[in-house]
């Protein structure tokens, strides 16, 4: 799998942090909206298991910061956890706005043409679990689709759940370190890519990456500088907050707004507009 998907990349160069970023509530189906309303095409999102075995989109192990509820996120069922304000910590313009369930942003991906990358992110103790049954709703739900999505984890375990259970889903491990091993780690899991923090991207860890033909992607960008040294050193994907600052456009699948010293000046909205027809 590895060769043919990499030789034949399918995926936007960028995609938005959960959602979009920090401007609106993350992992909700309203960055989501927002997102895409900037022209974004591909979405990063963070999915684990409620009690019951529900897959739905937070990131943290707990409840605290990002909805009204309280405790370890997957100790509780999904009729409790889907009844939550995961919208109010972030401003009162999105009260009320629900925790959504994996299945739910699924279909709004899939009937909207949007591509996914889903972040296993597993409550501890239910690394393989949760890759598993992420990886099995994920078939169910894009079967015969001609671009599936792309899963990916910190976690091999969770991988290893994902590819015994869905082989032909792609699988990118994630780094916030280059940890010894992990590129033999990457290559017995069949991925397909690395998605690394942006400071280990350099010209010798990039260079091992794309002789072992992984793609190459990298998170949380957000200033241009560290765009430029990305694209230079040959990024084949990056995660942003910064949904309102880079617009996917057709130069190398996206263009900087104009930055300036101490100001930004928005992207035209028919520019934004155009950007879901570019790729």
């Amino acid at each position: 799998m590895q060769n043919s998907l990499t030789n034949n990349w399918p995926y936007p160069k960028w995609i938005a942090h959960r959602g979009a970023g920090k401007l609106a509530p993350e992992n909700t189906l309203a960055a989501f909206k927002l997102g895409a309303s900037h022209g974004y095409r591909m979405f990063e999102c963070d999915v684990k298991l409620s009690s019951d075995g529900v897959p739905f989109l937070l990131h943290d192990s707990t409840l605290e910061r990002t909805t009204s509820g309280q405790g370890t996120a997957g100790e509780f069922s999904w009729d409790t956890l889907s009844k939550l304000d995961a919208g109010s910590w972030h401003t009162a313009t999105y009260a009320k706005e629900p925790i959504p369930s994996f299945t739910a942003i699924a279909q709004y991906c899939l009937q909207n043409n949007f591509f996914l990358n889903i972040e296993i992110k597993p409550t501890p103790g239910l690394e393989q679990q949760t890759g598993e049954v992420v990886a099995k709703q994920a078939a169910e739900l894009w079967k015969d689709k001609a671009i599936p999505p792309l899963l990916s984890s910190f976690r091999p375990e969770s991988l290893m759940g994902a590819q015994q259970t869905a082989p032909h889903l792609p699988r990118a491990l994630l780094l916030d370190t280059l940890w010894k091993g992990w590129l033999e780690t990457a290559l017995m899991l069949d991925c397909v890519a690395i998605i690394c923090n942006h400071k280990m991207w350099d010209t010798s860890s990039m260079t091992q990456a794309k002789s072992a033909e992984f793609k190459t992607l990298s998170y949380t960008v957000n200033d241009e500088a560290t765009v430029k040294r990305l694209m230079d050193l040959g990024i084949d994907g990056i995660i942003t907050d910064k949904v309102d600052v880079f617009s996917p456009l057709i130069d190398r699948s996206i263009q900087l707004a104009s930055i300036c010293t101490n100001f930004i000046r928005p992207v035209p909205p028919v520019l934004m507009l155009t950007a879901a027809l570019v790729q």
